[in-house]
């Protein structure tokens, strides 16, 4: 059901190396869509979207007052939720806030002895996209993630877009929108609406930055549209990786990977333990608890096809192999997780002791669950306020400081052949 593997094996890296392996988000049939799509949203507007609308979401709307929903809608959707729903989105919420408003950077500046002011300007985008995904599962979860940190950034306006298949809409969806501030929402979706945010239409108009999960097409899309607009990243499928100490309910370590691996086939569970015989437990647990799961089915594919325990000489190989890998989340299930920090050096997210599962950090722990997949933690970070926030460098030379500084340039564009540049620094000197 699920692969063993022991860093003891002579090819264990190149058996590692295979199970971590993935293939690009596109291929080029997909690819060849989504530049046709792009290409009619950019000559027909909303004409073409209502038409793909229409196509693939099976729905018969006119025009694009019929794929718009009003503010009002929003609220209301919040109102008709049962208390219940209504505390834990708005709880969730106020933990999302609170955790990225310590994220929040300011602009700053000093002054050197000669007068002359540096610094940064921090402004944030005007208008961010938002895209979520919609079909076979609706995530208001995703809608507080991407849209907080956007307004706690200062982003004047967030526009979502949601496809809604058959006209059907998603009330937690559209109350999580509610709550997190969203200024306009279209019921469109795929590649369609990632051109029309890219771009602009008559009806949706054109944004800075797009954010969002979406399928094969929606990441396809984003790629392309680079350039044009700013992306957050091209993620691949969900990934978690779990460092235990072989002390933790194998139960508890059984559904941790089990909550990635639901998510679809392609996810990836990982656990790295030096104690043979806990994995053994562990497998046990699989095998108890895989058959009370409702989507078993995916599962079981995902362990089968890109799952794995893996045994490991000791605590400190497990930690090496964990910056091999770069996991998006990485639970830490030990006695004394912070002296294990320090070792760290590559994951998305790091869930910390017995008690943190995973999926608190997915819906209402406070940091964001947008994380980096596929290795791309050693490079990259969690979806945050500075996603949604700029830099201007800031310069006022005073004219003592224009004397120093306009015979260094001068003479470094000298250096360079580039007259113009020196003469200009040089008309500056006293």
């Amino acid at each position: 059901m699920i692969a063993h593997l022991s860093t003891q094996q002579a090819d264990f890296q190149e058996k590692l190396s295979k199970l971590l392996a993935w293939e690009s988000v596109s291929n080029t049939d997909v690819a060849k869509t989504v530049d046709d799509i792009i290409a009619n949203i950019r000559s027909t507007g909303d004409d073409a979207l209502i038409s793909y609308t229409n196509q693939f979401d099976k729905m018969s709307v006119n025009s694009m007052a019929d794929l718009t929903i009003e503010l009002s809608e929003l609220k209301q959707a919040f109102d008709t939720l049962n208390d219940k729903e209504k505390t834990a989105l708005q709880t969730a919420a106020d933990r999302v806030r609170g955790y990225h408003q310590k994220q929040k950077q300011e602009t700053w500046t000093y002054t050197e002895d000669n007068g002359t002011m540096l610094g940064q300007k921090i402004t944030p985008l005007d208008r961010v996209g938002l895209y979520v995904p919609g079909g076979k599962a609706a995530y208001p979860s995703s809608v507080l993630m991407n849209a907080i940190p956007a307004k706690v950034a200062g982003v004047e306006e967030l526009i979502m877009v949601v496809p809604t298949p058959n006209g059907i809409t998603n009330q937690l969806v559209l109350a999580a929108a509610y709550i997190s501030g969203v200024n306009k929402v279209f019921t469109v979706g795929g590649a369609q609406a990632i051109a029309a945010l890219a771009y602009g239409t008559q009806a949706i108009p054109k944004v800075d930055k797009i954010v969002g999960p979406g399928n094969i097409y929606v990441a396809t899309a984003k790629r392309a549209v680079f350039g044009q607009v700013g992306i957050d990243m091209i993620a691949g499928p969900s990934e978690i990786l779990i460092i235990c100490d072989g002390k933790t309910n194998p139960d508890w370590i059984a559904m941790d990977l089990f909550s990635q691996a639901e998510h679809d086939e392609d996810a990836q569970s990982i656990l790295l333990c030096p104690d043979a015989d806990f994995i053994k437990q562990v497998e046990s647990s699989i095998t108890k608890l895989l058959p009370t799961m409702d989507r078993k089915d995916i599962i079981a594919t995902a362990l089968k096809d890109r799952g794995a325990l893996i045994l490991t000489k000791d605590m400190d190989e497990a930690v090496t192999i964990s910056n091999q890998i770069a996991p998006e989340h990485l639970e830490l299930s030990v006695e004394d997780p912070q002296a294990m920090l320090d070792g760290i050096k590559h994951a998305g997210a790091i869930f910390m002791g017995r008690y943190t599962c995973e999926s608190l950090g997915d819906y209402c722990a406070g940091p964001n669950h947008v994380l980096p997949t596929s290795g791309t933690a050693r490079f990259s970070s969690p979806l945050g306020v500075y996603d949604f926030q700029k830099k201007s460098s800031l310069i006022m030379v005073s004219d003592e400081g224009a004397n120093v500084l306009g015979e260094i340039a001068a003479t470094l564009a000298d250096g360079e052949g580039l007259q113009a540049h020196a003469q200009s620094a040089r008309y500056r000197i006293k």
